[in-house]
């Protein structure tokens, strides 16, 4: 019996022991398990994590690139500004309302505000939220007494895009935006952050990656309170190039007042040697200083308005009337019917196929230069029917109407329309017929031109036959030669000479100013007022600048709502604009 009970006893030790035996090794299996999972499995992650606690990414903005005048005056810059920041991935969830209200104490910007902001920042990189600015240095100074208090939140430099001009020249400077999310996806490859800004139109959006710069930051360690202990990493950011372009500052500012004469209308100043854009300017236009904190809903109302401030009037097609009087000359001249000293009746009443067209003057038997100097209609009525449709619309497209003019802002010019036979037939479905070739011969019919294209042919007049590419900046432009007969040039130019001599222009027969040259026009746009259009060139012997202004419905006449925008251009160009490094 004690036999039996001592082997009992030790049975139940062993048991006991084997127990915990296995208890110990579940127990060091779950712990090594543990291990395991926490170092070979999630150690990056939580890795992450610790060093988040203790490591600080401050992002440096790349300083943008400067937009310059011909010679070197700051058309865009950068200012300096300070806002206020919070990075969520430093925040639990539930402590945002507390820090919320306490912002708000502090720096008197309403908790309502800072919701707002911070619901819209959200994103799935976790980059950090813009929660208000730009603040005022009062506020800067406040936070920054308290700073160690708010660990997730800080207040950084920030550098915002700047006009200093304003309005001048805004569509062609074009502006700049921030990245939303969605096209974020699309551009982190290139080296943008979220809430990075980007070239949205002009030549802030054609020479983006020349401005834009490359992003810098610093690795900071912090301990427990935020403060900063030493730093890990400094990639200083790269500035963007600046970019000099061929726009004359004072020329501009003269544009400008010039257009203010009209509700709506462009005006293009170049240099018919090489294609130069010397002013460039459109009305209305808008303040490009509003999207660098970005508008308000009054300025994006105002933005909208059917007038259309953000329409580059440059780039847009119109009737041309008879300024396009200068293509039929050529077309008849260069066509072999017609010799320099051919002569076309004129009537005060002009009649064929039943239809009849008025004159605004009845001058006998005239030439190519007196038709032009005179804008006689019933001359380009019967040219146009002699010569017919189609050697027209071929010169014109040689002149380069109907196309687009190859400068740097090709996104937003438009190639204008030459309303033709074959175009008359594909999409109105109907046949030409003489009342199309009578009204397309004085610029009309179905044609629209822009400003800009009728800078470069009249450019084309100037220099003898090249058709240049306008350009905003210096760069090697392509120019095509376009080999018309030196008798049409010369008469041409005799005519657009006359204009202003002792036909429509005179206002420009200025002897303050050299020999002027060019061709005005009235065009229809029934029931609005007519639109008024002068494009020309000076000096007449040897021209450095060629300039087209119009009015878009204006009212009026060519000669006296154009001319005077065109003669104000002129005055500082062959006086201020000399003294300024002007050739």
């Amino acid at each position: 019996m004690r036999t039996y009970g001592s082997s009992t006893r030790h049975t139940g030790v062993g048991s006991q022991a084997t127990v915990l035996l296995l208890v110990l090794l579940l127990l060091s299996g779950a712990i090594v398990s543990r291990l395991a999972w926490l170092q070979l499995l999630h150690g990056r992650d939580y890795r992450a994590m610790a060093d988040e606690n203790r490591i600080r990414l401050i992002p440096r903005d790349p300083i943008r690139g400067r937009l310059l005048d011909r010679n070197g005056r700051v058309l865009a810059t950068n200012r300096l500004t300070y806002k206020l920041y919070v990075q969520p991935r430093l925040l639990s969830p539930g402590d945002w309302p507390g820090l919320r209200d306490r912002l708000a104490s502090l720096l008197g910007i309403p908790a309502a505000t800072l919701d707002r902001n911070h619901e819209l920042g959200q994103n799935s990189e976790g980059y950090r939220i813009k929660l208000a600015g730009p603040l005022s240095q009062t506020q800067v100074l406040r936070f920054r007494e308290q700073a160690s208090t708010f660990p997730a939140v800080e207040v950084a430099a920030d550098v915002l895009r700047s006009y200093p001009e304003g309005r001048l020249a805004s569509h062609l400077l074009g502006y700049t935006g921030s990245i939303g999310e969605e096209e974020y996806e699309r551009l982190r490859e290139k080296g943008y952050r979220l809430q990075d800004r980007i070239g949205r139109s002009g030549l802030e959006k054609a020479y983006e990656s020349h401005l834009r710069g490359e992003w810098g930051g610093q690795q900071l360690e912090v301990n427990a309170a935020g403060e900063v202990q030493r730093v890990l990493g400094d990639k200083p950011a790269r500035a963007g190039r600046d970019l000099r372009l061929t726009i004359d500052l004072d020329l501009q500012r003269t544009a400008e007042r010039a257009l203010g004469s009209v509700a709506k209308g462009a005006i293009v100043a170049m240099d018919p040697r090489t294609g130069a854009i010397r002013a460039l300017a459109s009305r209305p236009n808008f303040d490009p200083n509003i999207f660098s904190e970005g508008p308000t809903t009054a300025q994006w109302n105002d933005l909208n308005r059917p007038v259309a401030p953000m329409l580059n009037r440059a780039f847009q097609g119109f009737p041309p009337a008879s300024t396009f009087k200068v293509v039929t000359t050529i077309a008849g001249l260069e066509s072999g019917q017609f010799v320099p000293s051919s002569t076309l009746p004129t009537v005060g009443q002009f009649c064929y196929d039943g239809q009849c067209y008025g004159d605004h003057g009845a001058f006998g038997f005239i030439g190519f230069q007196k038709a032009l100097a005179v804008s006689s209609n019933s001359f380009y009525y019967l040219l146009g029917l002699k010569m017919g449709p189609d050697q027209l619309f071929r010169t014109a497209r040689r002149l380069g109407y109907g196309q687009l003019t190859g400068i740097e802002l090709k996104e937003e010019e438009t190639a204008g329309l030459l309303g033709d036979p074959a175009w008359k037939k594909k999409v109105l479905g109907e046949a030409w017929t003489s009342v199309d070739t009578i009204t397309s011969a004085i610029g009309q019919g179905a044609v629209t031109v822009t400003p800009l294209q009728m800078a470069r042919l009249y450019a084309a007049v100037a220099n003898g036959g090249t058709l240049v590419t306008p350009h905003l900046v210096e760069r090697d432009t392509p120019n095509r030669w376009i080999g018309l007969k030196p008798d049409t040039v010369r008469v041409v130019r005799e005519g657009l000479r006359m204009v202003v001599t002792e036909g429509t222009a005179t206002l420009l027969n200025d002897p303050l100013l050299p020999p002027v040259a060019g061709k005005t026009g009235t065009g229809e746009d029934p029931p609005r007022p007519d639109h008024a259009w002068f494009g020309g060139y000076a000096p007449a012997g040897r021209p450095d600048l060629v300039i087209v202004a119009f009015g878009e419905n204006s009212g009026g006449y060519g000669g006296t709502v154009a001319a005077p925008m065109v003669k104000a251009l002129m005055s500082t160009w062959f006086h201020i604009g000399k003294s300024s490094g002007t050739p």
